[in-house]
């Protein structure tokens, strides 16, 4: 996959840079807050290799790309450039959209760039849980401290972590925000916090007002409340302090607000929110455990596709800082594993060779917690899998509510969270796993789904033979890729003339490996000596030219090894040509390989197969005499 060409894509059709006042992303999707809708090519976007699905909600556009948006977005290159436009302390031209959805998209942007950190301690914690439970190394052991050092360190200073990106959303000077961190985790509060319980003293007293001892270690909603204050504190200030004095004057005032400010009224609220938010989880799953399990579970992936999932989030954690442990984290996993089955039952059943290979990447990466592939890419278009995923999730999270199964540490829900659910209640996890997976599976397989057999209706309308067989009453050949990677249409290649199709029709591919292999029984009509273009002439009388790379020629066959000869009759699946993927790129140079009819001119029509991704063995294009 080639990142920066989808990102420029994206760019070009969400109407370029300048039309972004905020960008970030999640899991799978580009997250956009544009300017001018009206500049959006919706459906141009969707077709982009590489974009599983567009959407709009809350006022903002959505692009799902899959376990590959964090270097999609990085080659998108906005930070600096969004930064530099917005202005330090200025506020973004971001869109509001409705009160709830404007609150899903701040908890979104504030969680997603800590989620790596909170899920990786979570899973050593795990890890930590194990190592205690099975007596591998005593409580006390070196081992064991440094796995507790390592497992505690990002949930103890949560509040640091948080600050970061909270004053990257609210636009606010980020040294700052960690400064209002340092408040709540200065030794003089947390310690008064612990020395309570022993008698000390509750707080301190400023002009009168309480200043409460309170913990607030792991606590998730003091600093964002707190962030989201300063804000507007610090343009406040900022507007009314002289410029000769702005830089010195303006932070020092708005600690003197702010600190005290967020120990007297915001820090203890928040807590105290906080600490009614996780009494109230408990109290549900305690009273209504099955009932509130089974909805959740199935209704989950209803609240991905819509983004208010992230919501749930600060209260799993806020949960696992208060008690120690979380009823929704078993839930998340089960949910998540939904997907995954339906996907594989998909995977199992469909004959369709294009959809097996989708279904079967986007059952692996669901099962490793990341299921909006599975989703867009599977169970939604067909619906009835995805309906039994629902009804699969939902029955195996009211099973492990019902044995009220927890989570001891916040993880991203997929196999790999199994660690952090060790404990008496593990076998019930694993049983409900069992009947979550079961039952989706079942359900998909006895409610069905559209499936074309591999092509069988066209077969039925006007048969296909393949390209190596001659015949007068061949009507369609069909051509397969010599090459594995992304489909990147023609129109979109970055050299006119294979762009505008003066060479032929066609199709390109970015390539993820570096060999190339015939696509059919032939000879070898022209191999350049610079290696990085052949043409090849079926048995049947189709010409293609495979060109890796662009503008390629420069580099005078460098990084390309030939394995065949101009003259040499091959075999389909023969390789042909190999190449150094990356040498070729860190030299400067596109890989995207064009495919060319050359004699185009001689059928009747020359078409692109819609696919994303193609191997080997997927039809790419379809030549009708």
């Amino acid at each position: 996959m080639d990142h920066k060409q989808i990102a420029n894509d994206i760019l070009r059709n969400i109407g370029g840079e300048t039309n972004i006042s905020y960008a970030t992303h999640c899991y799978t999707r580009l997250r956009f807050n544009l300017k001018d809708d009206s500049k959006v090519d919706k459906k141009e976007l969707e077709e982009l290799p590489g974009v599983i699905k567009v959407q709009e909600q809350s006022g903002q556009l959505q692009v799902v790309i899959g376990n590959e948006v964090a270097k999609v977005y990085k080659a998108l290159n906005l930070d600096d450039r969004l930064t530099e436009e917005n202005g330090e302390g200025k506020p973004s031209t971001e869109k509001k959209g409705n009160l709830i959805g404007r609150f899903f998209e701040v908890i979104a942007a504030i969680f997603t760039p800590v989620i790596p950190a909170i899920a990786g301690a979570g899973l050593i914690k795990g890890i930590l849980g194990l190592v205690t439970a099975f007596n591998w190394a005593s409580a006390d052991s070196d081992i064991v401290r440094l796995l507790s050092l390592v497992s505690d360190t990002v949930f103890y200073f949560l509040p640091f972590f948080l600050a970061v990106s909270a004053a990257r959303k609210f636009k606010t000077n980020e040294f700052i925000a960690i400064a209002l961190a340092g408040g709540l985790m200065y030794p003089t509060i947390l310690q008064g916090a612990q020395a309570i319980a022993e008698g000390g003293p509750t707080g301190l007293s400023i002009v009168g007002l309480p200043l409460p001892f309170i913990q607030y270690s792991s606590t998730v909603i003091p600093i964002i409340i707190a962030v989201w204050l300063l804000s507007y504190v610090s343009r406040w200030v900022d507007a009314i302090m002289p410029n000769a004095v702005r830089v010195i004057f303006t932070p020092t005032i708005v600690l003197l607000i702010m600190i005290p400010l967020e120990l007297i009224a915001i820090g203890p609220l928040g807590s105290y929110l906080g600490l009614g938010l996780a009494e109230g989880v408990t109290w549900l799953f305690e009273h209504a455990g099955i009932l509130a399990g089974g909805l959740l579970g199935a209704a989950r992936p209803l609240l991905v596709i819509v983004g208010m999932h992230y919501g749930l989030m600060p209260i799993a954690i806020q949960n696992v800082a208060v008690l120690g442990f979380d009823y929704l984290i078993p839930v998340f996993f089960m949910a998540n594993m939904g997907q995954a089955a339906a996907a594989l039952a998909v995977f199992i059943k469909t004959r369709d060779k294009k959809r097996k290979t989708i279904a079967g990447s986007s059952t692996v990466s669901a099962f490793l917690g990341i299921t909006e592939p599975a989703m867009y890419g599977v169970n939604l278009p067909l619906k009835r899998p995805f309906i039994a995923a629902l009804i699969g999730a939902g029955v195996g999270s009211a099973f492990i509510t019902g044995f009220n199964v927890t989570a001891s540490a916040f993880v991203l829900p997929g196999l790999t969270a199994l660690p952090v659910f060790t404990g008496p209640q593990f076998i019930y996890l694993i049983i409900g796993f069992a009947i979550n997976i079961a039952l989706t599976m079942a359900l998909t397989f006895i409610f069905g789904f559209e499936d074309d057999g591999g092509k069988k209706k066209r077969e039925d309308e006007n048969p296909i033979v393949p390209s190596s067989e001659k015949s007068e009453l061949v009507s369609k050949v069909i051509i397969q890729s010599p090459i594995e990677g992304v489909i990147v249409p023609l129109n979109k290649v970055a050299d006119a003339t294979f762009a505008e199709e003066i060479m032929g029709k066609g199709v390109a591919i970015n390539p993820s490996t570096g060999i190339v292999k015939a696509p059919f029984n032939g000879q070898i009509v022209t191999f350049f000596k610079t290696s990085h273009a052949i043409g090849i002439r079926s048995d049947s009388g189709v010409e293609l030219l495979i060109h890796v790379g662009l503008d390629t020629v420069n580099l005078e066959g460098k990084y390309f090894t030939a394995k065949a000869e101009q003259g040499q009759t091959v075999k389909k699946g023969d390789t042909l040509l190999t190449f150094d993927l990356e040498k070729i790129t860190e030299a400067g140079y596109s890989t995207v390989t064009p495919l060319i009819i050359t004699n185009t001119g001689d059928y009747k029509s020359v078409l692109a197969e819609s696919v994303q991704e193609a191997n080997y063995q997927t039809d790419v294009l379809t030549i009708e005499k």
